[in-house]
């Protein structure tokens, strides 16, 4: 009898403990800032032990996913039950502090090339008199990191930072990305030479939202543009169209340093046909012919014979007239 009494209590002790294991406070880190607790003592009260209330309904044992506070607007994990009948709402901003009880640390930005960016918390909550929920919600601070071009259309700093609520991200780069220094891009072009560009000799004259982002965006990987895209006003074009500043599509040397272009042969039915750029730019200036009659592309379509006879391609100055006659001296462009 004794045995079995013994026995008894010390499950009794081994499922006491096991149980206190299983129920005690959680803590979750939160970057920069202090970790959440949750306390499974508060909540078991609140629900009368029943565990079956969150797991797995809605707390997952499997998966042990963190949620967004997005999320939880959305009734995902917390939010399941704050919602502010219930228990307060996650999206109250007057709530925040009874799940996050530390303050806010700054945020840290690395940028490459343009220095760090440094979020002030403690400067912002107290600018918006605590309102969190202004910048922790689905809208403004959905996940992930904002390019500047996203900013300038009002996703995160740029909801706020937009030239009415405070300054606007759009030129005032100094402010947010301290130690930023502007550097040279050179663009590689195929067969020509590369390009330039000096951002020392253009920040002498125009402020960086002349250009960016509506003419040049803030990211890797941003599309490059043909001459033919900037003869229309694209990229450089936008500037350099020969009012503000040099023609892009005449004053080749001027960007494409060592600028030597080659010999372009065609390959045709009755041999190859030789096109020598130097002997064309004795007589002749890039505008001359490129875009309006030759495109910068390598895809450009290519030109019969009768097409050039009506003055398409070659044929616009081999026309016996300006030049020889492209459809008669067959022989002084086609080589075997």
């Amino acid at each position: 009898m004794q045995l079995r009494l013994a026995i008894l209590t010390l499950l009794i002790l081994c499922s006491t403990q096991v149980w206190a294991v299983e129920t005690k406070d959680i803590k979750f880190p939160i970057k920069n800032s202090g970790p959440v607790t949750f306390s499974h003592e508060l909540h078991l009260k609140k629900y009368n032990n029943n565990c079956k209330v969150c797991h797995n309904a809605i707390f997952n044992l499997k998966e042990r996913r963190h949620f967004t506070m997005a999320e939880m607007e959305k009734t995902k994990s917390c939010g399941a039950c704050h919602t502010g009948m219930k228990a307060f709402s996650v999206a109250d901003s007057k709530s925040c502090n009874k799940c996050h009880k530390s303050s806010p640390k700054t945020v840290d930005f690395k940028v490459k090339g343009g220095g760090e960016v440094a979020f002030n918390h403690t400067f912002h909550v107290a600018k918006t008199n605590g309102d969190c929920h202004g910048c922790h919600n689905a809208k403004v601070l959905p996940g992930g990191r904002a390019t500047m071009a996203e900013m300038e259309k009002g996703r995160s700093c740029g909801a706020c930072h937009n030239d009415k609520r405070a300054f606007t991200v759009v030129g005032n780069c100094g402010r947010c990305h301290k130690g930023m220094k502007t550097h040279d891009i050179t663009f590689p072009v195929k067969g020509i030479g590369a390009v330039l560009f000096s951002h020392d000799y253009h920040t002498a004259k125009y402020t960086c939202k002349d250009c960016h982002t509506k003419i040049f965006q803030f990211k890797a990987g941003a599309k490059h543009n043909t001459m033919s895209d900037m003869a229309n006003g694209k990229s450089c074009g936008a500037c350099h169209n020969g009012k503000t500043a040099f023609y892009a599509v005449s004053d080749c040397n001027k960007c494409h340093k060592a600028f030597n272009p080659g010999v372009v042969d065609f390959k045709t039915t009755i041999g190859v046909a030789r096109f020598d750029h130097k002997v064309h730019l004795t007589k002749y200036k890039c505008k001359d012919c490129h875009t309006k009659i030759f495109p910068y592309s390598t895809d450009a379509k290519h030109f019969t014979m009768y097409q050039m006879e009506k003055g398409n391609s070659c044929g616009a100055c081999h026309d016996g007239k300006t030049a020889f006659s492209a459809s008669g001296d067959c022989e002084s462009c086609h080589r075997k």
